[in-house]
């Protein structure tokens, strides 16, 4: 009982000032309580939500009918960064700036290019960067944002540059979609 009193006290300091349309989970885990935040995504024909993955990578986990958002060759994904967890990103700058550096770190061969911009259902222009393997790897298409007390990444991540090339218009109907008040 007093667990489940703690659990709900913290919920209850969650930032009440944030509109953003995230969807916020607390559930008991091997570390007492795990909270897990991430953008509410709209149903897209063919595609559907992941849940357990989505626990385990704490993202929105989409993946196209008849597969797992393991075994999908193209894969789509939403997470909410609570800004005062990551009190060293100052920015959405700074934000998208550690995950080139992060891509180039685990790849320095890999191309980074600003794509077209995607805005979402209530207007907000997401900056979109796209991630390129030289030879192996995923090829991914990264949305950044902001609302509130959350930073927002929509990700689309293929194996295959065809994977990749056929779901661009699926990343956009999700992003676009999106709307940060219900």
């Amino acid at each position: 009982m007093k667990g489940i009193a703690t659990a709900i006290g913290l919920l209850l300091t969650l930032p009440a000032a944030s509109h953003a349309e995230i969807e916020k989970i607390a559930l008991p885990c091997e570390t007492g309580i795990c909270f897990y935040w991430w953008p509410k995504l709209p149903t897209v024909t063919g595609w559907h939500h992941d849940r357990d993955n989505s626990y385990l990578f704490s993202a929105n986990a989409q993946a196209p009918d008849g597969y797992t958002f393991k075994n999908a060759e193209s894969v789509i994904y939403a997470k909410a960064l609570y800004k005062p967890r990551i009190p060293d990103t100052k920015s959405l700058t700074a934000l998208i700036e550690d995950d080139k550096k992060r891509f180039l770190s685990h790849d320095p061969t890999i191309t980074i290019s600003e794509s077209e911009a995607v805005a979402t259902k209530d207007g907000k222009t997401l900056k979109v960067l796209a991630f390129v393997p030289k030879e192996k790897g995923n090829w991914e298409l990264v949305a950044y944002g902001e609302e509130g007390d959350f930073y927002l990444v929509f990700t689309l991540s293929s194996r295959t540059k065809d994977g990749y090339t056929k779901n661009i218009a699926t990343f956009k109907q999700f992003v676009a979609q999106y709307a940060e008040k219900p």
